[in-house]
């Protein structure tokens, strides 16, 4: 026992020391990156409201569609949603069982009742392109679109379902900051009251009214990423959904798109078009590979030949396929990706063409 000596530990024995010595910094580093990425995160959804422009133009283009629709189907109103329609409101009830959805048309069945909410539809969505009264008007508006779209859902395309998820994330926007009649009180109202804006009185006001721009500010910025992350997926979805397809893979998925008496507006322009067979296996190809790509192409300045080249895939479709409302709202959404930079300049480009033109037509008359 006395001659015994202690066993010594194994070299490897430290070992975790060192390792736990060089992973300190990594996990510290790690930390900081992660902290520094939230703190961007939260910097840009409460320093400012971002996309005001583009916010704007969703909403005269929407409500500018939807006024459009509504005034497209005015003599055909009655048979689609109203007391004459085959979907009587009593089915429509009992789809919205299933659906969870409703209406505002179903709550009576009688004609003068139905007439009134048609016009109230009207108004509402002049007035929301407007822009007066915008944040009653954006709830107004979605409650419109969804009343008309779940009264007759089977006579819906995926034009009024974009329109239907649009309108409802346009409530969380500020889309009447801009081009609005709201931005235009709002600017006489600065005017006669003195460039700097009247501080609100006692300190607790202060910080409520910084509460509050706060929360609106992060509300807007929150649904203009929804409205973003939402043409994505569906862009996303739709070329990996052709993907799978053979007729896309083959090239000859627009040629039976182009022979379907469905979509045939005008059967003469589609033959025409059909008698180019290698075109229209280039166009599909490029169809789905813009689509695939879409998501990734955002933050670069690859997106705004993209979007041209989606601005005309759309505008085809709407010409040939006789689907005018789900190309509008198509394109429409994919305004949320254009810098406000982009709207101003083409803004100032446009009164600048309105001066020259005015300004010729002036010489014209004087000469």
């Amino acid at each position: 026992m006395g001659n015994e000596q202690t066993p010594q530990l194994p070299p490897t024995a430290a070992a975790p020391h060192r390792t736990a010595e060089w992973q300190t910094p990594l996990a510290a580093t790690a930390h900081r990156w992660l902290l520094d990425r939230a703190c961007a995160l939260w910097t840009l959804l409460t320093a400012r409201p971002v996309s005001l422009y583009a916010a704007s133009v969703l909403r005269i283009g929407y409500g500018s569609l939807y006024l459009a629709f509504l005034l497209r189907e005015f003599p055909h109103r009655d048979e689609i949603w109203g007391p004459g329609s085959p979907w009587t409101p009593a089915l429509a009830r009992q789809l919205f069982d299933q659906t969870g959805w409703n209406s505002i048309l179903t709550l009576s069945g009688g004609r003068a009742y139905f007439e009134l909410c048609y016009v109230l539809a009207l108004v509402t969505s002049a007035l929301f392109v407007l822009g007066w009264r915008t944040r009653v008007m954006s709830v107004l508006f979605a409650v419109v679109v969804v009343s008309f779209h779940s009264r007759a859902i089977f006579m819906t395309d995926g034009g009024d379902n974009l329109v239907l998820l649009m309108s409802l994330y346009l409530v969380l926007t500020a889309s009447g900051r801009r081009w609005s009649l709201d931005a235009r009180r709002g600017r006489l109202r600065t005017a006669r009251t003195g460039a700097a804006p009247k501080l609100a009185k006692g300190f607790s006001a202060h910080q409520l009214r910084s509460a509050r721009n706060t929360l609106t500010t992060v509300v807007h910025n929150c649904g203009m990423f929804v409205i973003a992350a939402q043409v994505c997926f569906l862009y996303g979805s739709a070329g990996l959904y052709k993907v799978q397809g053979a007729t896309w893979g083959g090239g000859t998925a627009l040629h039976y798109a182009l022979n379907l008496e469905l979509f045939q507006p005008w059967p003469a322009l589609s033959r025409f078009v059909d008698d180019f067979p290698m075109a229209i296996a280039m166009a599909g190809y490029v169809t789905v590979l813009l689509q695939v790509a879409f998501p990734f192409v955002l933050f670069g300045r690859l997106k705004y030949p993209v979007l041209a080249a989606l601005l005309g895939m759309h505008l085809g479709i709407a010409v040939l396929m006789g689907l005018p409302l789900f190309s509008g709202a198509m394109i429409i959404a994919d305004a949320v990706f254009l810098p406000d930079r982009f709207f101003t300049s083409m803004a100032r480009l446009g009164r600048r063409a309105a001066q020259l033109t005015g300004v010729s037509m002036l010489q014209r008359r004087t000469t």
